[in-house]
């Protein structure tokens, strides 16, 4: 499987195998964990033993079962651009794992910071962690359920752009890799436009964790259907094909 075939097979998992990762995919991961971090100035830390920060219906409202491993997302610095950087790069590691046949989950809140073993320093901020590992073959009963009620049904790829004319196949292909991104509560709120053969995006309020990140990985989604090319950061950042 392909990043890129990742897209159509992406699906959060919730239930883990207590079965460790190889290492082959403890390389890989790690590897792109370290390249990510040092050019885009973010931090991903891949934390092992983190069950802890998941145990307890306190915490992850038993969302979660046998989570061991997961990655960090944390903010460094106050660069404004910062949190849509590690949604797009955080959603770039999910689709290597699941390109891997691991299974992962994005978690804001459903987790005990305080029992994540972890060292966050004054200018540092953790923002969200992805769970992974190796899961079932098939969803467990509990899965379906929390998806059930965590997802409402999804918005077409229609109902995310508005354009001047009838956009290229190129376009409507990035909008439906879109539509299959993971965000917060199944919100979608990024919308794309293309007008005067320009092609934008934006969100509501890129002040808020939850919608930063969505942004980066709705952009990430729509770069990979469209076939490559590049976004500029920040509301309004135009994408090059």
């Amino acid at each position: 499987m392909t990043v890129t075939e990742a897209i159509n097979h992406r699906i959060s998992r919730r239930k883990y195998l207590a079965t460790p990762m190889s290492a082959e995919q403890l390389a890989k991961l790690s590897g792109l964990i370290e390249q990510y971090s040092e050019e885009e100035n973010i931090r991903f830390e891949l934390v092992s033993e983190c069950e802890s920060a998941f145990d307890g219906l306190s915490k992850s409202y038993g969302m979660f079962n046998g989570v061991n491993s997961c990655i960090a997302l944390i903010k460094t610095g106050d660069d404004p651009t910062a949190v849509e950087r590690l949604g797009y790069y955080g959603e770039l590691l999910v689709l290597h794992a699941t390109a891997m046949n691991l299974g992962t989950c994005w978690v804001a809140g459903t987790f005990s910071k305080k029992d994540l073993p972890l060292e966050i320093t004054e200018n540092e901020e953790l923002m969200c962690l992805i769970t992974i590992g190796n899961v079932p073959e098939k969803n467990s009963l509990k899965e379906k359920f929390f998806r059930g009620v965590t997802h409402r049904k999804s918005k077409t790829a229609q109902e995310m752009y508005t354009a001047d004319k009838t956009p290229p196949a190129w376009f409507l292909a990035g909008m439906e890799a879109v539509v299959k991104a993971p965000s917060a509560v199944n919100k979608q709120p990024v919308m794309f436009s293309f007008k005067d053969g320009e092609v934008a995006a934006k969100v509501g309020d890129l002040s808020k964790t939850y919608s930063a990140l969505d942004f980066g990985i709705a952009k990430l989604h729509f770069q990979f259907g469209a076939g490559g090319g590049s976004w500029a950061w920040g509301i309004g950042g135009t994408y090059t094909k």
